[in-house]
């Protein structure tokens, strides 16, 4: 399935150094191509492998990893959940210098702790496409028996600066492959047309759970892998690692219950449960046993939003598959919205104080009988021992999570992290962080070279993690001890596209020493706010019987760069061109001011007066102009703007109205009595049937590319 252009053996050496175990491994990093029913894609393979090597440790060893980089741009590798110096915690520019083309780089550290982890590529967006394995340490003196490691992923055809760039400007072409688009005709045959109406009143675009779609959902890099050794009776650990970029995984097994072990590497007082969710880079260690001799049965890795599973079978003999989970309900999901959101663009918990995953708002949406499932929660989690901090002075923190998934910005208190100054702490204190989620995705919050508490009814014994899962309308509470003495840590949204967005914090040590990682640490950091500050590209071009018109755009976090035109076929129908340069001023990006030009011209038209009483400058016109466009409810934007002759002129218009799940219709009217409506018909993502009347071009007809 895999067939690597460039692959190293993995070299693992134990050697013996000052009394403790100096254990290597050599990892070659290299592109290569993946084979997916026919579907050749570029890929990022470690020492030949997608996943990366499993890499496994004793606790109280010291670790040696040299990673070579062959391939022409850099790299690098976070040791997700392990405690090291802050210089080797690897993310480029932050911690750790870059892997350079074709360089290699050493990374060493002591194990200081035992349990399941895992490590990826900190650098754009490497991690979708391969760059990810599974770290294993095991106890001091353990003699590990029926374990098997399980590290789950997404795959798409796609490139993911293609995916990255379309979620920008919420194309909903994945909506699409999903059969989740929620358009007017479905609303309407599932008599929820005023459910659909109310949704966009309120300036929301239809309710999903998980941003890309995806061909596959991988277990260690196949869509099925089965373990047919193990007999009735006996009872397996699977260590199950969440590394894909953006979809969350519900855990389901055929043989019964699921004992939850460990979370995020961490012990936990063992708890049976029918099912659970794992979110983005979460870690769960769970515990299921074979019921029958003769039998193989299904433990499953279901995305959230339905479209797909992996599989792992336990067992060998006759298959006992596990239930699969039936197609999400989303209109219900519309209504719960709904009922949440304000018109500004608020949420509302309607006094529900919801937390710890304990009120799952999406379960409205599930299908199954959900009241008589067993479902884990993090109020389920009780640590083994005592977490309490060190009795000394907590600094208390309010993140709010917000976003706009209009245009795809994540920020954390209304600012991404490129907005925003480091946050200082002191070496020794307690930090406490209330997390409110006032948006209505998951968000898999990460901090980096540390363990906090996840504040539960165990008080005490509240539970150790490094990943918080924080669902829509939730507020949690965590904390840590400033334990680590120096450096800076990432705290951040693991749903990669989110982090690149800007959903992210780094926490600051006070007083921390050089970093001789990065000699150039004013340089290195602009390197790292670079990521959410990236400018992409956009647009939508018309090819149809009575001319052209389009729009080409470019625009980042704040800033909103565009061109539009139409141009006719004759003099007659003339030809115009307009720009906006614009930025978005509220939190949720409903209001833009610009700035631009607008040119214009048309042969043989009369003069005509505007709706205003003034002379129609719409035939000819060649004027710099100021103004602000404002999205107002049912998603119909208001552009209101005045040339620097003093001419005023108002435009509104509605883009995308989804009729059936391809069909689309728009209009747009002005004050210069300027009026245009029209129809496209999806086929791919990029290309559409399209067909519109134009009241300077007339009736047209042909194709839409849209990018």
């Amino acid at each position: 399935m895999k067939t690597a252009i460039l692959c190293t053996a993995l070299l693992f050496g134990v050697l013996c150094a000052y009394g403790q175990k100096l254990v290597r491994y050599d990892l070659t990093v290299s592109d290569t191509t993946i084979n997916y029913t026919g579907k050749m894609r570029k890929a990022i393979a470690v020492n030949g492998q997608i996943p990366m090597p499993t890499l496994y440790f004793t606790e109280g060893d010291t670790a040696e990893v040299y990673v070579h980089n062959n391939m022409h741009h850099e790299t690098s590798v976070h040791w997700h959940g392990l405690l090291l110096p802050n210089e080797q915690d690897g993310v480029p520019y932050l911690t750790t210098a870059p892997i350079k083309p074709h360089s290699t780089h050493k990374y060493s550290f002591v194990i200081r702790q035992s349990g399941t982890y895992w490590y990826h590529s900190h650098t754009m967006l490497q991690e979708q496409i391969g760059m990810y394995g599974a770290i294993v340490i095991h106890k001091k003196d353990e003699e590990p028996k029926n374990e098997e490691v399980l590290i789950l992923s997404d795959w798409s055809d796609e490139n993911p600066h293609q995916i990255e760039r379309s979620l920008h400007y919420a194309t909903d072409w994945y909506m699409i492959k999903k059969n989740s688009v929620q358009s007017y005709g479905e609303a309407l045959v599932s008599k929820k047309l005023k459910t659909k109406l109310e949704n966009e009143f309120k300036r929301m675009h239809a309710m999903d759970v998980s941003d890309v779609y995806y061909e596959r959902f991988l277990v260690n890099g196949e869509v099925r892998q089965i373990q047919d050794h193990y007999q009735a009776g006996d009872t397996v650990r699977l260590r199950v690692i969440n590394g894909s970029s953006s979809t969350y995984f519900w855990l389901n097994y055929a043989g019964g219950k699921i004992r939850v072990v460990a979370s995020d590497g961490m012990d936990v007082v063992p708890v049976e449960v029918d099912r659970l969710i794992v979110g983005v880079s979460e870690i769960y260690d769970v515990e299921v046993i074979i019921p029958d001799q003769g039998k193989s049965y299904e433990f499953t890795a279901t995305s959230e939003d339905r479209i797909g599973f992996a599989s792992y079978w336990l067992g060998g003999g006759e298959k006992v598959p596990a239930t699969k989970m039936p197609p999400l309900n989303y209109f219900e999901g519309m209504q719960m919205m709904n009922d949440m959101m304000t018109i500004g663009g608020n949420m509302n918990d309607m006094g529900m104080n919801m937390s710890l995953q304990q009120m799952d708002m999406n379960a409205v949406m599930y299908r199954e009988a959900f009241d008589t499932l067993t479902t884990l929660n993090y109020d389920m989690l009780k640590a083994p021992e005592k977490t309490s901090l060190p009795e000394v002075p907590f600094r208390e923190l309010h993140f709010e999570l917000t976003g706009n998934m209009n245009r795809y910005v994540w920020t954390i208190n209304q600012r991404a992290v490129s907005e925003t100054d480091k946050i200082r702490i002191k070496a020794g204190e307690n930090v406490r962080i209330i997390i409110t989620n006032n948006s209505m995705m998951r968000h898999p919050m990460h901090l980096h070279g540390h363990f906090f508490r996840v504040v539960n009814q165990h008080g005490e014994y509240s539970p150790l993690k490094n990943v918080v899962d924080i669902m829509p309308m939730e507020t949690d509470t965590i904390e840590f001890h400033a334990s680590e003495g120096y450096g800076d840590w990432y705290f951040h949204c693991h749903i990669l596209y989110h982090m690149m967005a800007g959903m992210g914090r780094i926490f600051a040590y006070e007083n921390s020493p050089p970093n001789p990682q990065l000699p150039n640490p004013v340089q290195a950091l602009r390197k790292v706010y670079a990521d959410d500050r990236r400018f992409y590209l956009g647009a939508e071009v018309g090819l149809e019987s009575n001319g052209s018109d389009g729009e080409i755009s470019l625009m980042n976090t704040r800033w909103h760069f565009s061109t539009e035109w139409r141009l006719g076929f004759s003099d007659e129908s003339g030809y115009e061109t307009e720009s906006h340069f614009g930025r978005y001023l509220d939190k949720n990006q409903f209001l833009m001011v610009y700035t631009g030009w607008d040119w214009r011209y048309r042969k043989g038209h009369s003069n005509e007066e505007n709706i205003f009483g003034q002379t129609s400058t719409k035939n000819d016109r060649g004027v710099a102009h100021f103004g602000i466009q404002y999205t107002m409810p049912w998603f119909i934007e208001a552009d209101a703007s005045i040339d620097h002759t003093g001419y005023f002129r108002l435009q509104i218009s509605r883009e995308d109205i989804a009729i059936t799940k391809r069909l689309r219709l728009w209009g747009m009217w002005n004050t210069d009595l300027e009026y245009a409506a029209g129809a496209r018909y999806i086929v791919t993502k990029y290309i559409s049937a399209s067909t519109h009347y134009d009241s300077d071009m007339g009736y047209g007809i042909g194709l839409t590319m849209t990018y």
